[in-house]
């Protein structure tokens, strides 16, 4: 999982270039060559192509961060229902610790 480098909070010298940012800790298809073959690329969104993560394995079959993005409003919306008192009488659907009753089968 790769963590996203907030290009426009860099006011401050985190690291000297971005040249040296990617050749440093960048991913790139000869890193992910490395990486287990059932291995998947996470990150969080969005990516700086060409520092943090290449083209190669963005647009590859193992980058999931468009998924990751496409649920990430869903996902933290049902987190925010949950910690602000939703709970699981308003789904149809026992919860897996409610003991099934014969009405309810």
């Amino acid at each position: 999982m790769m963590l996203r480098v907030q290009r426009e909070r860099m006011n401050a010298a985190f690291f000297p270039t971005e040249r040296e940012y990617s050749r440093r800790y960048g991913l790139d298809g000869e890193r992910m060559a490395k990486m287990p073959e059932h291995a998947i690329v996470m990150h969080p969104g969005p990516m700086v192509r060409g520092m943090e993560i290449t083209a190669e394995v963005a647009d590859s079959d193992r980058c999931t961060v468009v998924e990751q993005v496409a649920n990430g409003v869903s996902v933290r919306m049902a987190v925010l229902y949950l910690l602000l008192g939703g709970n699981d009488s308003d789904s149809a659907a026992p919860s897996p610790s409610t003991p099934r009753t014969e009405e309810s089968k």
